[in-house]
């Protein structure tokens, strides 16, 4: 028969051994979601950048907007088709999808 080594009867060694394979791998704070938690945190990280950048330039358009009339006005007939009183407007669509001869 075979021998059994030493460090495997050792009690603390075997419970050691069970310790470290359950946080590893068992755990629900296991090494595979710790890791997808990292890279979720990053990406949200690099997203925070990216929203914090476009409310800066949001606030520097409202701010131009409102203190100026004119640009209010051309805000407001581009984007909302708005019009003065017994004014029309035309609303000219292009295809893009057509090749120009």
């Amino acid at each position: 028969m075979m021998k059994v080594p030493p460090l495997l009867k050792n009690f603390y060694f075997i419970v050691s051994v069970v310790f470290v394979v359950w946080m590893l791998f068992l755990d629900s704070n296991d090494m595979m979601t710790q890791s997808s938690r990292r890279e979720r945190l990053q990406k949200l990280k690099h997203d925070k950048v990216y929203y914090e950048q476009k409310i800066k330039e949001i606030s520097r358009d409202y701010q131009g907007l409102f203190n100026s009339e004119e640009a209010l006005e051309k805000f407001a007939r581009e984007k909302y088709y708005l019009a003065k009183p017994k004014e029309d407007v035309f609303v000219i669509v292009t295809d893009s999808t057509q090749k120009n001869p």
